[in-house]
């Protein structure tokens, strides 16, 4: 069947992978301080065709760290904007099944294409499980993550199955970048790779999905962390 392709993301339509890198920030690394987040996407190739930044303001990246509502565009090499992402405050906490993570894509902006949710376990958020859904709210693929995401010298894939699970499609990979880059910065870099032949909506899905799943790999880390300090 036939359909449209959002304008700006015809490039799309002859993928079946995407890189995206996360832009360090010097200052970030010097001060401590929470900046907006950057990121470029490039073809398997290594050749940048769109870039994403993170639009909040400071007291919200102070306040509520990897937490935070966000709203994030993603431009083209013309910086016109091809889609939109929107997220609201959301812990992700397994004690809260309200507070589930999500994220609303965009394309073009101002035009839903459908929306990304994490769904409630016993082991959220230690176990990543979500779910891509249309437009209309059906759900028409699946996101399943190891029950512990965090690297430890290698890479971490969450499969994208399809929407009954019996298939895999695609898979989205955080890439492991080394100890010391772990250890010191938390810019990630992360492999997407699906069909070809894809619809492209579903496809911009899958980034929107991407880039919720950098945030819980984030909230992880925090875990973690709090976790050790607790520890006698």
């Amino acid at each position: 069947m036939a359909y449209t392709v959002p304008p700006g993301m015809e490039y799309m339509a002859q993928l079946d992978q995407v890189l995206v890198k996360q832009v360090i920030e010097v200052f970030e690394l010097i001060a401590g301080c929470e900046m907006n987040n950057k990121y470029v996407l490039k073809n398997s190739m290594g050749q940048e065709f769109l870039t994403a930044r993170e639009d909040t303001d400071c007291c919200t990246r102070q306040c509520c760290g990897p937490i935070r509502p966000f709203e994030m565009g993603i431009f083209n090499s013309q910086d016109r904007e091809v889609m939109h992402l929107s997220r609201p405050l959301a812990c992700g906490a397994w004690c809260c099944p309200c507070s589930m993570m999500s994220i609303e894509v965009s394309s073009p902006p101002g035009t839903v294409i459908g929306s990304v949710h994490q769904e409630w376990s016993m082991c959220t958020p230690l176990a990543g499980k979500f779910t891509v859904r249309n437009v209309g709210g059906d759900v028409v693929l699946r996101i399943q993550g190891p029950v512990c995401a965090i690297s430890c010298g290698s890479d971490v894939e969450f499969q994208v199955m399809s929407e009954d699970s019996s298939v895999q499609v695609g898979a989205i990979t955080k890439q492991w970048r080394g100890l010391c880059s772990e250890a010191f910065t938390d810019a990630d870099n992360f492999g997407l790779t699906f069909p070809i032949d894809m619809d492209v909506r579903t496809k911009a899905l899958l980034l929107g999905a991407l880039f919720l799943i950098i945030i819980d790999l984030a909230v992880q880390s925090m875990f973690y962390l709090h976790l050790n300090l607790d520890l006698p």
